[in-house]
């Protein structure tokens, strides 16, 4: 019992930053903000020769087929006086392969909350709350690394990064396929979307460590007795569980 009670602390520990990056990425994908303070940053607007409604109706249409059953965004807006439709096929073949990332992204964000929120409920029912703070500051202090190892390798050679993503992730080249969607997604905005990604990943991080070592640093005047009980609970040995 106690080897699943290391396989089940250590699989918390590696789902921890795996539920907070998704959680970003998920936070992102759905960023209007993120979306429109893109298109300001870069000219977006010049470039495209597209008004500023146009380019918030292009962002919250890609926030919506994102998030709904459609197979192929259907987004159109005004240019100079006419509506056209704003990506060729292939772009929109691409944002179909976004979307299934995106959904892929989802049902592992779902996954692993649900595991960790399984996880901590039944340490606390067993009265093994430090097990559970503890594993949550171990799970934490993983996940900053792995962002300072995210921002390393954005910070010392983006491009070949994101190449080597787009090669790995797409088994098209329609990613680069030539329209609107480069002109509105230039790369310096995915350059700022892994920034902000990161540091929403990091923040949330440092929340967590920061109430689990408080929550620790408060419990260490616990009794001898006191920690005996926590332990064990009503005299039943119990570290064999999560």
């Amino acid at each position: 019992m106690k080897i699943l009670a290391a396989i089940t602390k250590w699989l918390f520990v590696l789902c921890l930053p795996v539920m907070l990056l998704t959680g970003s990425i998920w936070w992102a994908a759905n960023s209007h903000w993120l979306y429109t303070s893109g298109f300001t940053k870069y000219d977006v607007g010049l470039t495209t020769g597209l008004a500023e409604p146009e380019l918030e109706k292009a962002a919250s249409g890609l926030i919506d087929y994102f998030n709904s059953p459609e197979e192929y965004a259907d987004i159109s807006v005004v240019k100079d006086g006419q509506d056209i439709e704003l990506f060729t096929e292939e772009e929109l073949i691409h944002f179909h392969d976004v979307k299934r990332l995106f959904r892929l992204d989802f049902r592992v964000l779902l996954g692993t909350a649900v595991y960790i929120v399984v996880f901590v409920a039944a340490a606390l029912v067993r009265r093994q709350g430090k097990t559970a703070a503890k594993a949550t500051l171990i799970g934490s202090g993983f996940t900053l690394f792995l962002v300072l190892l995210m921002a390393t390798g954005a910070l010392l050679d983006f491009d070949r990064l994101f190449l080597q993503f787009h090669l790995f992730a797409f088994t098209n080249e329609f990613w680069s396929a030539e329209g609107y969607m480069l002109l509105l997604f230039p790369g310096g905005f995915w350059y700022d979307a892994v920034i902000y990604i990161g540091v929403a990943t990091a923040v949330a991080a440092l929340v967590l460590a920061t109430v689990t070592g408080s929550y620790l640093y408060i419990k260490r005047d616990l009794t001898p007795k006191n920690e005996s009980a926590e332990r064990t609970g009503n005299g039943k040995d119990t570290q064999s569980y999560p």
